[in-house]
């Protein structure tokens, strides 16, 4: 198991800066490489999300109709229940 040391030295501190600046520096190297295939893949994903976006305003939109219809239906009902209840 690692132990903790006490503290850090000065100098402790530049070799861990140094390390993770050669690691970062790794990374960025290794998506040079992938450039143009992360943008086009980011692309590729904005192009779903405006697919899924439409897709889900289309089904919004069958939903505001069924409130519609259902409005539509229950005053009917309403109207109705109204015109037997003056009737009897």
């Amino acid at each position: 198991m690692y132990k903790m040391n006490d503290g850090w030295t000065d100098e402790r501190m530049d070799d861990f800066r140094d390390e993770v600046n050669r690691r970062f520096d790794g990374v960025g190297k290794r998506f040079d490489k992938f450039e143009g295939e992360v943008e086009r893949r980011f692309g590729e994903v904005d192009r779903r999300f405006d697919e899924v976006v439409k897709e889900l305003r289309r089904i919004n939109d069958r939903l505001d109709g069924m409130y519609r219809a259902s409005y539509v239906v229950g005053g009917g009902i309403i109207i109705a229940l109204v015109g037997v209840i003056v009737q009897l």
